[in-house]
C-alpha cells in the first residue's frame, strides 16, 4: 500500500472503514488539533484533501501493565531451575537481573521496548516501575533518576505513558523485612509521595499521566497503603492506582494465614477501590470477589502471555463480564510484545478452559472486534488518560491495517480485526500507527527501529556481563 501522502493536511485522515466506540463506520474523516486531540470524527464524509488510510482504522491499544527492564531477560528463564519451577523461582532470577540495571541500560531497554510496542499496535503504556535506587540500594543523587529515564524513553519513541512509581516495603504479609535482593525497590511512604511531587511537572510537560502502584498486599502494610493512597489523592484526585493482586495461589494462602481474608476480599474491605484502580492479574478470585471487584468499577488488568509464561492460571472472563467488569491487557514481563497476541492468548485460554469457541464475543459477534473494543476502553480507564478510542476529545491514537495484506485481502471489513488477531502473524498486517496525531509507524516500521534495537542489544550485553 502507498500509505500517506505527506503533501496533504497533516492533521486529517480519511478511512473507508473505522472502528468507533459504537462499532464500524464507513467513510470516516478524522481531524485533530496541534495538541493531538480529536476535533472531529465524521462518518459518511467526503475525503476532500485528507490523506487516505491504507486499510481499516482501529483505536490504538493501551498496554496497562509493563515492567520495562524485564524485556532484556526474555528467554533467559526458559530452563528448569528447580524440580518444579514456579513464579517464585522465576522471581529469584529476575531479581538477579534487576540488580544489574543502570539508568543508561534502563533507558535503552525501554526505548526499544516502546518502539516494539508501537510496531505491535500499542499506543500507550502503564509503566509499573519499581527499580528505584542504585545497585547498592542507596538512592541516586537525583531520587527520580530511573523514573526520568523511563519518561525520556517514552518521549523518544513517541509512546504515551502513565508512570506508576511503585511502593514496596516488605517481603511478605505481616510486615516481614525486605530481602537483600529487594534493596533497590524499597521506599518509605513519605519518600514515594515526595517522588510523585518531584515527577508531576515532568510528567505533565510531556502529556504523561502519573499514578501510584502499591506493589502488592504482601509488599505494602495496611497503614502504608492507606496513607499512600490518601497522599496520591491529595496530589491528584483522578490519578490511577495499580496493584498486583491474587496472581498466585501461594499469595492467596499467605494472605488467608495473615488476615483470614483472601487478597481481593481484604482489599475491597480495607481500601477505597473504585474506577481509579487497576487490579493487575486478579487471577484467583471466588465468585463473591468477582462480583465485588466488578461492582467497585476497578479494571481487571489481564496479562495473558505473562500469566501463561509464569504458569499463574486463567482469569475467569465470562464470570467477570457477567458482572459488567471492565478489563484491559498488558504485556507485563514482555515475554511477548504484541497487542493482538495478548487478545489471542486471552481468548484461547478461555476456549481451553471451557472447551468452547468464540467465548468473548459480545454484542459484536466478531470476537476480534469485541476483544479489541473492550480492551481499549478498559486500558484507557486504567491509564487515566483520554485514549478511549476514536471519539471527539480523545487523543488521536490509532492504527491502520493493510487491507492488501494476504491475511486481510478480500475479506469483509467486519472480519479484518479477527483476521489480524487470529489469522496473521499478529503484527504483520499493521501498516501505520499514530500517537497524538503523530505518525510513529509507517509500513510496519518505526523510524527508530534500527537505532533502538542496536541500543537494546548493547544494553542487554553490558547488563549480562556486569
Amino acid at each position: 500500500m502507498s500509505g500517506i501522502d505527506p503533501t496533504h493536511d497533516s492533521r486529517t485522515l480519511f478511512a473507508e472503514h473505522a472502528l468507533l466506540p459504537t462499532g464500524w463506520a464507513r467513510n470516516v474523516l478524522l481531524r485533530w488539533d496541534g495538541a493531538g486531540s480529536l476535533l472531529a470524527v465524521q462518518a459518511d464524509a467526503q475525503p476532500g484533501s485528507a490523506p487516505r488510510a491504507p486499510g481499516p482504522v482501529l483505536p490504538g491499544m493501551p498496554n496497562l501493565h509493563s515492567h520495562a527492564f524485564q524485556r532484556a531477560f526474555a528467554g533467559l528463564t526458559e530452563y528448569r531451575a528447580e524440580a518444579q519451577d514456579s513464579f517464585w523461582s522465576w522471581r529469584d532470577l529476575m531479581y538477579r537481573f534487576a540488580a544489574r540495571i543502570t539508568p543508561e541500560s534502563l533507558e535503552a531497554i525501554a526505548t526499544w521496548l516502546y518502539v516494539e510496542m508501537l510496531e505491535a499496535g500499542y499506543t500507550s503504556v502503564c509503566e509499573f516501575h519499581y527499580v528505584h535506587h542504585d545497585r547498592d540500594g542507596r538512592p541516586y543523587a537525583d531520587d527520580a533518576t530511573l523514573s526520568l529515564a523511563l519518561l525520556r524513553a517514552a518521549r523518544k519513541a513517541g509512546m504515551g505513558i502513565t508512570l506508576l512509581p511503585v511502593l514496596y516495603q516488605t517481603s511478605g504479609f505481616g510486615g516481614k523485612p525486605p530481602r537483600a535482593d529487594q534493596a533497590r525497590f524499597i521506599r518509605s511512604t513519605d519518600n514515594i509521595l515526595a517522588l510523585l511531587q518531584r515527577l508531576l511537572p515532568e510528567a505533565r510537560a510531556q502529556g504523561a499521566a502519573l499514578g501510584l502502584a502499591p506493589h502488592s498486599l504482601r509488599a505494602v502494610p495496611p497503614d502504608s497503603l492507606r496513607v499512600a493512597v490518601e497522599g496520591l489523592t491529595a496530589l491528584d484526585a483522578r490519578a490511577p492506582v495499580h496493584i498486583h493482586i491474587a496472581e498466585q495461589t501461594q499469595e492467596v494462602d499467605d494472605c488467608l494465614a495473615w488476615s483470614g481474608r483472601r487478597p481481593v476480599q481484604w482489599l475491597l474491605e480495607h481500601a477505597p477501590v473504585d474506577a481509579r484502580w487497576c487490579l493487575v492479574h486478579a487471577t484467583h478470585m471466588t465468585p463473591g470477589e468477582y462480583a465485588g471487584a466488578a461492582r467497585s468499577g476497578a479494571v481487571a488488568g489481564i496479562c495473558p502471555t505473562t500469566e501463561a509464561n509464569l504458569g499463574d492460571g486463567i482469569f475467569d472472563m465470562p464470570q467477570w463480564l457477567g458482572h459488567g467488569g471492565a478489563w484491559g491487557v498488558g504485556s507485563d514481563s514482555h515475554a511477548c510484545v504484541n497487542a493482538a497476541e495478548e487478545l489471542l492468548m486471552l481468548e484461547y485460554s478461555q476456549r481451553l478452559s471451557l472447551r468452547q469457541r468464540n467465548v468473548l464475543a459480545g454484542p459484536d459477534p466478531q470476537v476480534g472486534t469485541a476483544l479489541w473494543t473492550a480492551a481499549v476502553q478498559g486500558g484507557a480507564q486504567a491509564a487515566g488518560r483520554s485514549v478511549a478510542g476514536l471519539a471527539v476529545g480523545q487523543q488521536a491514537d490509532f492504527l491502520a491495517l493493510d487491507a492488501g495484506h494476504v491475511a486481510l485481502a478480500g475479506l469483509p471489513v467486519q472480519a479484518m480485526v479477527s483476521a489480524h488477531v487470529f489469522g496473521s502473524h499478529r503484527s504483520s498486517a499493521l501498516h501505520s500507527l499514530w500517537v497524538g496525531g503523530e505518525r510513529r509507524v509507517q509500513a510496519g516500521r518505526h523510524a527508530l527501529h534500527e537505532a533502538a534495537a542496536h541500543g537494546f542489544v548493547a544494553a542487554r550485553t553490558a547488563t549480562l556481563q556486569s
